[in-house]
Formats: structure tokens, sequence, C-alpha cells
């Protein structure tokens, strides 16, 4: 059993204490932001005006919570970095989206407006609660256990928010079965309970799945110097921090490559996961097909995240990363003569093996490249990356229907995003990236055992709790 955990990298508790955040948020992920919560705005809190004004309402939320946490990632990093608050944050980010998702259960028929307020802050908690926890990957595992780890997580993600999706879709559908308001002559309060409810158990269960990380997983011990952790210090070196960290891409030029790459590519992964719903719609696929879809690349996803990390084991990162590209290369193309809702089944499967794959790996192999006493400021900058790639994607598809005016065209041009990022990505020389992030963490070590020796620093320890 201790063998397979190592296989899988999740051998040690602090590793599956970490993986299991990514089960608590995906219910977020899979409930508010892709399968319930889009329907419920578009049906219930945006049913007094016409549908494609709920849609343009839903769509400007959406681009306004991840541009706030774009605009704050790198500062709420670099600050990150200089005290010993990477949980802490988690937490704070933690407890704003928990509210918000269960002050979701109180939107009503034509509560637009609250429905878009309460999404904005809890998209803007999701995404940054994932800066913190994606900078603590490289603290709690070697840098031989990274991929398995990373994907991991993704795969343990995928479990925890299909399970809490599924069973959310049952009490919707069948409400009878869970002994909820059914049948004819229901108040409006009553029809929509099972909708509501499912908001609630998503607060319930990101909050419940999230306490492991908070006892298990260490915060990382940093060598403040002597000042830094009075009133502001933090604040003012993280701002400082920041500037220094623009200078410092450079230095780490495969890990910008990275980035660079990342955006391009992840675009496109993006892009099909926000537009493969209308655009089966707009083939005539069922709702009931859509939904379906979407459980079956949650499960689907489990067993094929799992196997990435494994073979970026035996092939390395950077040729699984391309391998998954090249399938989603594909998956354009099969998406441009796709009719019917057997081929959306098929898109669907597809998806799942390649989706979580590329995107652990992704994050694991960023990881390697940059030094560990900066994770927090390099992964803000990684999370605007992640939040950008969701922007410039739908634009072009958008685009291009109004250009062509079919959106076969539009799927197939998602195709340029894998080429082009692929194209940057084959430049990053990962050995070469992970040599010079040891290099600068090995050059802090002297000045803190140095510091430390004259009593001008403080060593921070890890939290045991």
């Amino acid at each position: 059993m201790s063998n397979l955990l190592a296989k899988l990298g999740l051998h040690r508790p602090e590793l599956r204490a970490w993986a299991m955040y990514d089960w608590a948020n995906s219910a977020f992920i899979t409930v508010i932001i892709t399968a319930v919560y889009p329907v419920y705005f578009s049906k219930i809190a945006g049913a007094d005006v016409p549908p494609e004004v709920s849609e343009l309402r839903h769509g400007i939320a959406t681009t306004l919570g991840l541009l706030i946490i774009a605009a704050l990632a790198p500062i709420l990093g670099a600050i990150a970095d200089f005290a010993p608050i990477k949980k802490r944050m988690i937490g704070t980010f933690l407890g704003i989206g928990v509210v918000s998702v269960a002050l979701m259960f109180f939107i009503q028929r034509g509560d637009w407006l609250l429905a878009c307020v309460l999404f904005v802050i809890a998209n803007f908690a999701a995404n940054g609660s994932f800066v913190f926890y994606d900078a603590l990957l490289p603290h709690i595992a070697k840098e031989e256990e990274m991929d398995r780890v990373s994907t991991a997580g993704y795969a343990i993600g995928y479990v925890g928010g299909g399970l809490l999706l599924a069973l959310n879709l049952a009490w919707i559908l069948k409400p009878q079965w869970f002994g909820l308001p059914h049948g004819q002559g229901l108040t409006a309060a009553q029809e929509t309970l099972p909708t509501r409810l499912a908001f609630l158990s998503v607060a319930l269960w990101w909050l419940l799945f999230a306490i492991p990380l908070f006892r298990r997983v260490p915060e990382p011990a940093l060598n403040i110097r002597a000042g830094q952790l009075t009133s502001g210090g933090a604040v003012r070196n993280g701002f400082r921090q920041l500037g220094e960290t623009f200078q410092e891409l450079r230095r780490f030029k495969n890990a910008l490559l990275m980035l660079i790459g990342f955006l391009i590519y992840n675009d496109g992964i993006g892009t099909i996961i926000r537009m493969a719903v209308i655009y089966g719609q707009g083939k005539g696929i069922g709702q009931d097909a859509l939904i379906s879809a979407i459980l079956i690349t949650q499960f689907v996803g489990i067993p094929f995240a799992f196997l990435f990390g494994l073979l970026a084991g035996k092939i390395g990162a950077k040729p699984a990363i391309f391998l998954a590209l090249a399938v989603y290369g594909g998956i354009s193309i099969f998406g441009y003569f796709m009719e019917t809702a057997t081929h959306f089944f098929i898109l669907a499967i597809l998806v799942g093996m390649v989706q979580g794959g590329a995107q652990a790996l992704s994050r694991s192999l960023f990881a390697s490249m940059i030094p560990r006493h900066k994770s927090g400021q390099f992964f803000g900058f990684f999370a605007v990356v992640e939040k950008f790639a969701g922007i410039f994607g739908p634009f072009l598809f958008s685009a291009m229907i109004a250009a062509t005016g079919s959106s076969r065209n539009a799927i197939l041009s998602v195709i340029a995003f894998f080429v082009v990022g692929g194209a940057v990505f084959y430049f990053v020389n990962v050995d070469e990236g992970q040599r010079l992030a040891r290099e600068a963490e090995a050059e802090t070590q002297p000045r803190a055992k140095l510091n430390s020796e004259q009593g001008g620093d403080q060593q921070l320890t890890p939290d045991k709790t």
C-alpha cells in the first residue's frame, strides 16, 4: 500500500492533506463555476431580463472577479514570502469564499445584482486561495516528487468535485428521493430549494475538507530580517520585492518562457472548458447530455491525472505536456466535425484524459524552476497568467463567430493557442531552469546563517498545528 501511495504522490500525511484542498475547492469549480450556478443565474436570478442580457451580466461578473485577483495576486504573493502567512491567507480567502457561496442560498427570482456581487466575491476568494495553495507545493514536495504530487491533487479534485456535483444533480432532478418539496403547486422558494441547497452544500464541503491542510501541512520556515515582522514590515517589503521580481524574471528566463507558453496554451484549454457547453447547445445537444458529459469529464480525469504523473516520471514533464497539447489539437479538429451527442461524449472523454495532466504538470514544472523562498511571489505571477488565460480565448471564439457566422470555425481556431503556446514552450530548458532555481536557493543560505549568528534574523519554524 505504501508503495502505491508513493507512486501516486500521496505517501506522506502533509502531501495527502495538501491534495485534499483540491478535493475541497473543486466543489466550487464544478458546481458554481461550471454546471449548476450558471444555469440558476440565467433561469432564476436573471429571469426578468432577456437571456442575452443575463449572459452578459454573468460574463461581466466572471471577468471582474478574475481581474481583481489578477491585479492583487503578485502583491499578495510577495508579501507572503516575507511573513509566515501562506496558510493564514488561504484561511482568509477560504472564509470569504465559504460565506459568499453560503449566501447564494438566499438568491431568488430577479436577484441578479445580489447574484453578481456574491459571484464576484466567491470567484475572487477561490482564486485568491489558489495562489497560496499552489505556493505551498515546492515546500512540501521534493523536486522529484512534484509532478506526482501536483497531478495527485488534480485527480483527487476530480473525485471531490464530481461526487458533490453528482449528489447535487440527484437532489435537483429527483428531490422526492431526499424528502425535498416536489410536484405541482410549489411556491417559488420551494421550487428553487434543491438548487439553493446545492450552493449551501458547496460552502460546507469546501470548509470541511480544507481542515486537513491546516492541521497537517506545515507553514514554510522563513528567514526574516529584523524589523520585517513589525507592523507593516511585510507589506512594505512585499511591494519592494514585487519590483525586484520583475527584474529577476529575466534571470529565471526559463520560468518566464514557461509562463508565456502556459499563458497561451492554457488559454486554449480554458476556452474549450468554458465554451464547450455553449458550443454543444448550439449543435442542438440536450441539457441532460451536456451535464452528463461534464460528469464524464470529471471521472475520466481521475485515473488519467494519476497516469500523467506516472508518465512524467518516465519521460519527463515537458514531453508529457506536449502529448496533452497534441490531444487538445485533435479535440479541436474533432469538435469541428461534431454533430451528435455521441460525438460530444467522445470529446468529454478526450478532455478528461488530458485536462488535469496538462494543468497539473504545468504547475509542478513551473514550481521546479523557481526558488522555494520566493514561491509566493512567483506563483502570484502564475495566478495572473491563469486568470488572463481565461479571457483571450473566449474573446477570439466570439470574434470568430461574429466574423464568420460559424461556431465551427471558432472551435477550429482554438488550435492556434496550442500551436503557438507549444512553440514557446519548446524553448524552455528545464534542466537549466531547475539549476538556476537551486543556485538561487543556495545563495540565500550563507546570508541566513550569518544573520542568524549575528542575532539579526528570526527563523520561523513550521507550524505543526
